[in-house]
């Protein structure tokens, strides 16, 4: 039997315990930026089916008192990478064109809320560029589509020519040459790209601070980092020192990075090992 004493305390114990305060659930805004977070992660995990679940519950949420534009970049950005992460799979998924369109028109939507957001006028030249790589039959869709990219492309250079993220966009197309290219045109191309990566990486502490609106992209130092590590491996002449210096820094700010971890460095060190012989 307790002493008076200790029933004091036990009672005492009990009514701290049911007088706590339950936790307090998330607020909406705090909610969608918890989704975005999870949205980079899946992207960087190459988890297609999350990206898939995550614009679904983005889509649901109540955009409260964010911007709706930015809620529409990032149910766009979703669908893009899941899109990008498709061509990284074997085999390679069937829905990627269907990703791709899905995803433009939440880019279009976006840019209907606020025409001078920089980020989605990229995504959607991204995305534009993606069709016309699976469409892959110069015709005049292909041309259809090609005057888009530009259209967004220049429009997105007027307002904001620095951001790294659109910086980031432009740099594939700087590399591309035409099948049957002469090596100076190559070189000159990926020469380009690479130069713009690098000043795009130059760029972002400034494009880091998110100010007053936490949904604002300031994504980037990873990616241009992976795309480097991609062009040194890829260029006429490779450098795989280069390479490989890009690569790991890309890894060391996102360890779980499945593309670079698990494809793009296996395959600088295979390449390292051809050369070595």
């Amino acid at each position: 039997m307790l002493r008076p004493t200790s029933r004091i305390l036990v009672l005492a114990a009990l009514g701290c315990a049911t007088s706590a305060p339950a936790p307090r659930a998330p607020s909406n805004d705090e909610r969608l930026v918890q989704l975005v977070e999870q949205i980079r992660q899946a992207d960087y995990a190459g988890d297609r089916q999350a990206l898939r679940e995550l614009h679904a519950a983005l889509a649901s949420e109540p955009t409260g008192s964010s911007p709706k534009s930015l809620v529409l970049y990032w149910r766009g950005f979703a669908l893009w990478r899941r899109a990008i992460n498709g061509f990284n799979e074997t085999p390679t998924p069937p829905d990627l064109l269907q990703d791709a369109v899905a995803a433009s028109d939440e880019f279009e939507a976006a840019l209907k809320e606020d025409p001078k957001l920089v980020d989605a006028h990229a995504g959607l030249a991204a995305c534009l560029g993606l069709r016309m790589y699976l469409h892959g039959t110069v015709d005049d869709e292909m041309r259809a589509l090609l005057a888009q990219v530009k259209e967004h492309l220049s429009e997105a250079q007027a307002f904001e020519p620095e951001n790294p993220r659109l910086l980031w966009v432009r740099g594939p197309m700087e590399w591309w040459t035409p099948k049957g290219s002469p090596q100076d045109v190559i070189e000159a191309h990926q020469a380009k790209a690479m130069t713009t990566y690098s000043r795009a990486l130059e760029g972002l502490p400034g494009s880091l601070r998110s100010g007053p609106e936490p949904l604002r992209p300031t994504w980037g130092e990873p990616e241009l980092h992976m795309s480097l590590g991609w062009s040194y491996l890829k260029k006429r002449e490779p450098d795989l020192v280069q390479a490989e210096l890009h690569a790991r820094k890309a890894l060391a700010l996102v360890p779980t990075w499945h593309y670079v971890r698990d494809i793009l460095l296996p395959q600088i060190e295979a390449a390292k090992r051809t050369a070595a012989r």
